[in-house]
Order: C-alpha cells, then structure tokens, then sequence
C-alpha cells in the first residue's frame, strides 16, 4: 500500500511597527525564505522572473499598507511545494478598491494593476481588527534533473 503524504505549509512571520523602512525589509525577509526554500539561486531566467515578480508584489502590498492603511502590522508567507502565499495585515478595515485608472506614464496608482498582472490569485479578508490582504504566486516549473533518464 502507498504512503499518503500530506503537504504542509511551511510558514515565515514578521511582525512589523510602523512604516520606517518596511518594505525593504519585508523584500530581505521575502528574499531569505525564498532562498530557504530553494526559489533562490534561480534555475533560470523563468525562475529569476517569477522571484522578481514575488519581491515586486511584496514591495506593492506592503506600500499600499503605508499608504492607505496606517501601515502594515504582519507579513506571513505560506510556502507549499507549489505556490507561494504572502499575507499583509493592518488595522484597517476597508478593502483595497480600484480607484479611476491612470495614464501608466503618471507615477503611482497602479498597484492592483501590478497584483492583477503578476499574481496568480489575490484578494483581501476581513480580520477581527483590519484586514488582511494577500496573493498568491505559483512557484516556477522546474527543469527536469539532468542526467536522470526523465524518471
């Protein structure tokens, strides 16, 4: 008989205060967990792209939660073989919404433009105090091992 195995999510916290250098640190503390995770070194320019793609949508939420939102209280990633979960929470309790679209060239404003392009899923979720918000990145293919007859 064979052995069910069920997957875990591993998970990564950071509990964050105010807004003073937030984002790059959220970005070291993404980079780090993706590097334990084996995302980082990337296999390949695909692989390179979507670890990009991953700091650039941390980068987004986390701004959006300074700007709009008092700052962000938490970040949580949830990490399962094939996706990648990064959760931002804050006081708040309004939802992000879509404001009027912008002329791409004008800085600023294109945030949930930049989450519906490059995440896979996202959304936000009502919290006893606040709100999360989250997306979800599917985790690049791999490359078949070489050498290994493609078993």
């Amino acid at each position: 008989m064979g052995k069910e195995t069920v997957e875990e999510d591993q998970v990564r916290r950071l509990v964050l205060f105010g807004t003073k250098g937030v984002v790059m640190r959220c970005r070291d503390f993404t980079a780090d967990a993706l590097t334990d995770w084996g995302w980082l070194p990337a296999e390949d320019d695909e692989a390179r792209e979507r670890v990009d793609d991953v700091l650039l949508l941390v980068s987004e939420v986390v701004t959006n939660a300074c700007l709009h939102a008092g700052g962000p209280e938490e970040l949580v990633l949830r990490h399962r073989q094939d996706r990648l979960r990064v959760e931002v929470s804050d006081a708040n309790p309004e939802h992000p919404r879509r404001r009027q679209p912008r002329a791409p060239s004008l800085p600023g404003g294109h945030g949930l433009m930049v989450l519906d392009r490059l995440a896979g899923n996202w959304g936000s979720e009502p919290r006893e105090r606040g709100k999360v918000v989250w997306l979800e990145v599917g985790r690049p293919s791999r490359p078949p091992w070489r050498g290994d007859g493609g078993a």
